[in-house]
């Protein structure tokens, strides 16, 4: 069928794999950028990105409808279209006069656009920056704010009463009497499938205050709210030439984001998103991109959005939601900022994971060990609900890495409570590092150990590359190394959320870029650790791993009590206590570089690090010291 309509490229196409190449039949070109994928029946234009199956050829270039296309293809292979059931014929009939009494409505509204009565409604519409040509694209109308007007309108148009309410227009009373209409005083929004059919009306009310701001047409044999999205015909078409598909909340955020160049956008029916319509998005485009209120009611829908699509998403189907400024949607955004502004928004979309994180974290206290397990319980219920087992080991990574930013020990303290800050990111109260003293930054203690510091977490985390199958002994210890080196934190990140890959160099060399795995492989004393010298060899790496982390937390223990005992001085300082920092500080040293190490002489810091005897006396000592002077005596 597509070969009658197009000259194959047969240099470019691979008839044996059923690889056909032309050019594109639905625009003006000269390169064979059409191209057609015969074994799974399934076109694509790189030029104008049109796309579908054989019956959406059909379609688009023979101008029929849907079974016609059916029709066509079936004659081509030589196969009868079976007879349609009875009783499906007449629900097709029935429906078609549904569709036929709803376009009536839809142009008696438009017309009622026009009239003094809707003086309001225009001026109210064009305040909200949709002008005529606007009010035309949308098909928007009027309904009068009389009890009958619509019934009347279309029964002299010889419409039966019955196919009125049926089609959700007018309503009986309960105690009988003359039909009303559903829809008066409101401006009209038509609702139309994605075959283009209205099936449905929304009104906006002009009474301010009347009982519900805005009226959707009740559930019909056309209309099922929740199967059904606001703009859906041409969202899709907009998704398919490779535009975001943008999921809002109303019909005037729809409306505003399409007016403002964002085509592809939607909006549920007046609930929240089902599971119907998510399926609906994903079958336009593999990641809507919900734009949730900058308000806390926005927040509430983005986490139950989560909830319904966790069990629901997949490779290559999720969701990214973006993140409206405080108190503006869409519509208000556009209009107060410009159409540039809710562009960069939709730009700056986050994944379904980010708002995961936030709705487990932001306002908990985590400052004990129970609640922060209480975390962990709660982000592995959710993630549970993921069927796909890759995407889930993805999510359960990523996951990790957040947690391990949020407990590094890097920071001062340990974070106790999330909370939100004004532009709508995070802040952890307490967690800034403090400002060394003058006299601390000249001392040993802030440049002693740095550098060996330093090789020793080149070691740790090239052994780990060079042999992943020990990773999951030694992932608490790495989540805890506190890399002073930022490319040695981007390294740990990246071990991190890469350790279930089954390739860990190459993971990482595709995240962090092949350069940052020469830098540090490169480095003469990562090359002749044994570690790293016999990769793959399990036992050779937990010796090593083992060694080198003792000491790098050893150091480390011992730097933090002389840090605090820095800053317990307070200013108070003379001699004899610089030098016995200075003293401190090189038995800080040699405990790092173990020199001189006997096993069997080890006690533990204030902090559970390990020390010898003979520095834990010289600590003692000192901390006697500091206390000793801040008590006032002369000798302090």
């Amino acid at each position: 069928m597509v070969g009658r309509k197009v000259a194959w490229d047969m240099k470019k196409s691979n008839q044996s794999k059923g690889d056909f190449w032309a050019p594109c039949p639905f625009h003006q070109e000269k390169s064979a950028s059409f191209h057609v994928d015969d074994r799974k029946g399934f076109y694509y234009c790189f030029g104008c990105h049109a796309k579908g199956d054989a019956i959406s050829f059909v379609r688009e270039t023979e101008n029929v409808d849907f079974i016609e296309a059916v029709k066509i293809l079936a004659g081509e292979a030589g196969m009868a279209m079976p007879e349609r059931d009875p009783q499906a014929q007449k629900k097709a009939d029935r429906r078609s006069e549904l569709v036929e009494v709803m376009e009536q409505a839809v142009q008696w509204f438009r017309m009622q656009l026009r009239t003094n009565a809707a003086s309001a409604a225009r001026d109210y519409l064009a305040g909200r920056g949709l002008d005529d040509g606007a009010q035309a694209r949308w098909e928007l109308g009027f309904a009068p704010d009389d009890r009958a007007a619509l019934t009347r309108a279309l029964k002299a148009k010889g419409i039966a009463e019955d196919m009125i309410v049926a089609a959700g227009l007018a309503a009986k009373p309960d105690g009988g009497g003359a039909l009303y209409d559903r829809f008066r005083g409101r401006i009209i929004f038509p609702i139309r499938d994605g075959r283009g059919r209205a099936i449905a009306l929304g009104g906006r009310a002009m009474d301010p205050n009347a009982r519900a701001k805005y009226l959707n047409s009740p559930e019909t044999e056309l209309f099922d709210k929740g199967r059904n999205l606001y703009n859906l015909a041409p969202a899709r078409e907009a998704a398919g030439k490779g535009e975001p598909l943008v999921v809002a909340e109303g019909y005037m955020d729809v409306i505003a984001l399409s007016e403002a160049g964002l085509r592809a956008a939607v909006a549920p029916l007046g609930t929240a998103v089902t599971e119907s319509q998510l399926q609906l998005m994903w079958r336009v485009h593999p990641e809507p991109v919900i734009a949730l209120d900058g308000d806390a009611a926005g927040l509430r829908a983005g986490r139950r959005v989560v909830d319904l699509a966790l069990p629901l998403i997949g490779a290559g189907q999720g969701l990214r939601f973006a993140l409206m400024p405080e108190g503006l949607d869409p519509d208000d955004l556009i209009r107060s900022k410009g159409a540039g502004a809710m562009r960069e928004v939709v730009a700056q979309a986050q994944p379904m994971v980010q708002l995961l994180w936030r709705r487990e974290t932001e306002g908990h206290d985590f400052d004990s060990p129970e609640r922060r397990a209480a975390l962990d319980k709660r982000l592995r219920d959710a993630v549970a609900q993921i069927r796909e087992p890759d995407l889930r080991g993805h999510y359960e990574a990523e996951l990790k890495r957040l947690k391990w930013e949020l407990f590094n020990p890097r920071r001062q303290g340990s974070p106790t409570r999330i909370d939100r800050g004004a532009k709508g990111g995070f802040f952890k109260p307490g967690q800034l590092p403090l400002a060394p003293s003058p006299s601390a930054r000249a001392s040993m203690l802030a440049t002693g150990g740095v550098v060996e510091d330093h090789l020793r977490e080149a070691v740790i985390l090239a052994t780990l590359i060079a042999t992943p199958e020990v990773l999951h002994e030694f992932e608490p210890a790495l989540e805890r190394m506190d890399c002073r080196d930022p490319d040695h934190a981007a390294l740990v990140h990246g071990i991190l959320a890469c350790h279930h890959e089954t390739d860990l160099r190459g993971a990482l060399a595709a995240r962090l870029g092949a350069e940052a795995l020469e830098t540090l492989f490169s480095q003469r004393h990562v090359a002749i650790s044994p570690g790293v010298r016999k990769p793959g060899d399990t036992e050779m790496a937990r010796m090593c791993l083992a060694e080198e982390l003792a000491k790098l937390d050893a150091r480390r223990g011992h730097a933090r009590e002389l840090a605090e005992a820095v800053e317990d001085l307070s200013g108070l300082s003379d001699e004899g206590l610089t030098w016995r920092l200075s003293r401190a500080a090189e038995a800080l040293d040699k405990a790092g570089r173990g020199d001189g190490e006997d096993t069997t002489e080890y006690e533990y810091g204030t902090n559970g690090a390990p020390m010898r005897r003979d520095e834990r006396s010289e600590l003692d000592a000192l901390l006697g010291t500091i206390a000793f002077g801040k008590s006032g005596s002369k000798d302090g």
